[in-house]
Order: structure tokens, then C-alpha cells, then sequence
């Protein structure tokens, strides 16, 4: 499929783009207001340089990158897009007014022209692999310099990218610069064609991870408020559908042994959080609701974080962690942040967005991959049980976090030679 066909098909798929919007916002509130922005409707008004990051946790990665931008170049105009409510508030949350911020428009040519024409950047980053292949094809075509950072691309996208490579390639091929998070990232973005001296190997984002003295401190509040400080608790964060079960599995086996465990079960995206409810309650735990302000008891068995913006807290207010996304076929999400809070980790087979980092992390002994809810719930009670296995296992997640610090200081470089070759100037 060339570029062309691809925009032809998305023309007569936007009527199901229409209905999956609507769908989305049947299931959560976040997806029923903005859909100008979904089509480049909204107007915009000019910016230097746009930065696209997606969903949260790619926004999360963005924002030390944004922020060092901003601070060299405090004149740019700077336009942040994202795809999902949850990246949206996390751009509100860190950059409020500084920034234009919108969803980006699905990559309709249309959609992407207009879209293009108002913001007219000089400069494009896109975070990891976000690559739209009529998104890149109009702002090179319009003279735009494009970074890709933090880019990964595990060997199951590379293949996906083989499959297609009449779309793909020129797509590539259009990249000016692309920061690597790994030397086979970096390889494979090569055996697809892209010329080596486009590539730098920077490492990942994620790893520049900063936790603040203040989140530290809110977790140990928020622990100290609940009737079980001197409980074991342990958290599965980011899970989705189809993974639920599993993990209540696994607690009611950590329960046999340890009654008084505590889980944090925080669902990926807002519209599961009532389905969760419904599985905990049909599980027979007793539960409390975040979002109610329900308090934790000494019975309580489960909290669910059915809140936004709360999954850090509740990694420095446990004592182990299961980062979802893993047990089904879904990629995975990042397990840095229980690793950088010193939680031993665990994921599942599926965590393939993630699997540099995951093998680093159970290289060091600071991450287990386990396959099922039974699994799990033998190497929680292991960690609980062992001190000292719990103790190497923390100790190594800090390790390997800050011997694979700074990526940031060597993406801000590139994307620094991007911004100055587009104003024709150096700062120094």
C-alpha cells in the first residue's frame, strides 16, 4: 500500500471514525468535547516548533525534554499535541499557558493540510514511534525539520514496517534526525533503510525518571492515613480488560497467605474504572473507591484508583508491583517508575513496547516476567516472605535507573541542532 491508497482508505473509513468517537465518549466523558480538534478544525495559531507525544505516558517522558527547550529558547512558540484525555491533562498539568496545546487531527490529508497550515512550525518532534505517514509527508513537503525521540521500534512493529514498505519507507526516509533508545532500535531502523548517520543511540526518556521529595512524602502520607501502614501492599497499575481477573486471582492467593495484603488495582483509562468495581465486588473483596474518598480499612482488600494522575503515589505507597498491559496482547507499559521507587516488578509475556527496558531491569534481578495470575501471586508472596531477595531486588531496580540516566541531556542536543537549523542561528 502506497500513501495514496492509505489516504484514500482513511476518506472512506471516516465515517467509523465518526462512530468510534462516539462510542468512546458513550464510555468516558473525556472523548465528548473537541472533536474539531480531531479533524483540524479548531483554529490555531502559529508556533515555531510542535511537539507530538501521543498518549500519557509518552507526554511524561516529553515534558524534562520540553521544559529544557523552553528554558534555551524562551522565545520559541511551542505547540503540544497529544491523542488521548490523559496526555492532554498531563500537558495541562505541566505547561498550562506556556504551551498551545490540541489534540492532534487524524491523519487525514485534509485534515493534516489545514492543521499544518495554521500552526506553520518550523521545527517537529514526535515522541518514540507516532509516525503518521500523511503527518510527516506534509510537514517535510512544507519544509519542516522532523526528530523522532525516544524512538523504539520492537522487531514486531519492524515487521509490520517490511510488510508496508511503500508507505513506510519514504516515511522514514523524510526523518531528519531520530534519538534511539537502544542500539537494536537503532539497527532495525537502519535494516529498514534509514541512513546511519541520521541515527543517534541517546537511550530512553523514561530512564531521566525524576521523583521528587514531595511525591515520596505524599505516598508515605497517603499510607500512614490508611489502617494498614505495617500491611503488605502491592499494586497493579495500568491493567486493562482481560487482565482483571487474573490479578484478582492472584490476590485472593496472596490473601490465603498474607489476609491482611493490600492490592491498588488502578486501571489503564477511565472508562474501565466501573467495570473494575463490578469485578472486585463479583470477586467477593471488599472495596474501597478512590474517587469516593472511601477510606481503607483494616478489612479493606482492594483499593481501586479510579482517579487520574495518582499511579506514582501509589507506587511509593507499596511494596511490590505488577505493571499491566502485559498479560494480554498489548505491549506493555513503562515498569521504570515502581523500579525508580525501589519495588521489585513484574510483568507478563506481552510487554514487547517495553522489552529493552524489561531486560534490563530482569537482567539486574529487579524485574520478573511471570505468565499467569498463579505466577504472580508465588513471587509476591516470595518477595513478602524473603526479605533479602526483596531488599536485591529493590536495590537493583535503583541501580539500573541511574546507571541508564541521561538520555535527556543527549535528546536536548538534537533536538537543539534541529531548532538552530531552522532559525539560522547558533546559541551558546
Amino acid at each position: 500500500m502506497n500513501r495514496f491508497c492509505y489516504s484514500a482508505l482513511l476518506y472512506l473509513l471516516l465515517p467509523l471514525l465518526v462512530l468510534y468517537l462516539a462510542i468512546r465518549g458513550i464510555k468516558s466523558v473525556d472523548y465528548r468535547g473537541r472533536w474539531g480538534e480531531r479533524f483540524g478544525l479548531t483554529s490555531l495559531r502559529q508556533s515555531d516548533l510542535l511537539i507530538h507525544c501521543v498518549s500519557m505516558g509518552e507526554t511524561l517522558a516529553a515534558v524534562p525534554l520540553i521544559k529544557a527547550i523552553q528554558k534555551v529558547f524562551p522565545q520559541l512558540t511551542i505547540t503540544v499535541t497529544t491523542t488521548s484525555p490523559t496526555g492532554s491533562a498531563e500537558v495541562i498539568k505541566a505547561f498550562g499557558d506556556s504551551v498551545q496545546h490540541c489534540y492532534l487531527p487524524f491523519d487525514i490529508s485534509i485534515c493534516v493540510r489545514r492543521f499544518l497550515k495554521q500552526v506553520a512550525p518550523k521545527s517537529c518532534i514526535i515522541m518514540e514511534t507516532e509516525l503518521w505517514p500523511n503527518l510527516v509527508h506534509q510537514a517535510s513537503k512544507s519544509g519542516v525539520k522532523l526528530m523522532l525521540a525516544n524512538a523504539r521500534l520492537s522487531e514486531k512493529s519492524a515487521r509490520k514496517y517490511r510488510k508496508q514498505t511503500t508507505l513506510t519507507l519514504p516515511m522514514l526516509h523524510s526523518l531528519d534526525r531520530i534519538a534511539a533508545q537502544s542500539e537494536l532500535a537503532a539497527a532495525r531502523f537502519i535494516d529498514l533503510g534509514v541512513k546511519p548517520e541520521n541515527i543517534s543511540v541517546c537511550g530512553s526518556l523514561k530512564f531521566d525518571i525524576t521523583i521528587s521529595a514531595d511525591n515520596i512524602e505524599q505516598a508515605k502520607a497517603l499510607r500512614r492515613e490508611w489502617q494498614k501502614i505495617d500491611c503488605p501492599i502491592w499494586v497493579a497499575g495500568s491493567v486493562h480488560p482481560g487482565e482483571f481477573e487474573a490479578i484478582l486471582n492472584a490476590h485472593r492467593q496472596v490473601l490465603a497467605d498474607k489476609p491482611d495484603t493490600l492490592l491498588i488495582m488502578v486501571p489503564r483509562h477511565p472508562e474501565q474504572f466501573n467495570a473494575a468495581a463490578s469485578k472486585i465486588s463479583d470477586a467477593g473483596l471488599n472495596l474501597a473507591r478512590r474517587s469516593l474518598n472511601e477510606s481503607v480499612q483494616s478489612n479493606t482488600q482492594v483499593l481501586l484508583g479510579d482517579t487520574m494522575g495518582e499511579l506514582l503515589t501509589f507506587y511509593g505507597a507499596a511494596d511490590q508491583a505488577f505493571v499491566g498491559g502485559t498479560l494480554i496482547d498489548n505491549g506493555g507499559h513503562n515498569p521504570l517508575e515502581p523500579a525508580a521507587l525501589g519495588l521489585p516488578v513484574f510483568v507478563g509475556p506481552q510487554h514487547w513496547d517495553f522489552a529493552e527496558i524489561a531486560g534490563l531491569l530482569e537482567s539486574a534481578g529487579a524485574l520478573k516476567v511471570i505468565a499467569s495470575g498463579s505466577e504472580l501471586a508465588c513471587e509476591l508472596i516470595g518477595k513478602f516472605n524473603d526479605s533479602s531477595a526483596y531488599e536485591a531486588a529493590s536495590e537493583a531496580g535503583l541501580k539500573v535507573v541511574t546507571a541508564n540516566r541521561g538520555a535527556l541531556k543527549q535528546q536536548f542536543e538534537l533536538a537543539k541542532q534541529l531548532i538552530d537549523s531552522q532559525e539560522g542561528r547558533k546559541i551558546h
